[in-house]
């Protein structure tokens, strides 16, 4: 079953990794070398890939500490759950709402920040990386646990 565990490490590893690349690295470099409107639209057509990436590693992540060790790990296991949780919410209710959004506001470069467009859009991208540092923190934990 040492198969398992190498499985469960290399997911929740490459699902962290892929938070800290895209959040630390990525989306910075591209807002500072686009002009906002061309590194939205990039960020935004990554998302779906980033989410189902984060969700597929949950999973085997998931099926793998159950598979191995039931529900006797309680930290770990909650922490997963939490984690797949916050992506799922992320996935499925914030970043639909937030491209829509992003489609109505049509341009952040002429809009003006105190629209009530752009207000909901700051909020719900708050909440967005609040959840984004929320599973990147998940992530790190579970690497670190022996």
């Amino acid at each position: 079953m040492q198969y398992l565990d190498n499985l469960y490490r290399l997911a929740i590893s490459l699902w962290t990794g892929g938070i800290a690349i895209f959040t630390l690295m990525l989306t910075p470099i591209l807002f500072k070398t686009e002009s906002r409107d061309i590194a939205a639209r990039i960020v935004g057509n990554l998302f779906p890939g980033y989410f189902r990436w984060g969700l597929a590693c949950g999973l085997i992540a998931l099926i793998c500490r159950l598979t191995r060790s039931g529900i006797s790990l309680k930290l770990p296991l909650i922490t997963i759950i939490i984690m797949l949780a916050v992506t799922s919410f992320q996935a499925f209710y914030l970043e639909p709402r937030v491209a829509e959004l992003k489609q109505r506001i049509g341009s952040f470069e002429s809009t003006q920040k105190d629209h009530p467009l752009r207000k909901e859009f700051s909020r719900l991208h708050g909440v967005s990386a609040v959840c984004n540092l929320t599973v990147l923190a998940g992530g790190v934990v579970l690497v670190v646990l022996p």
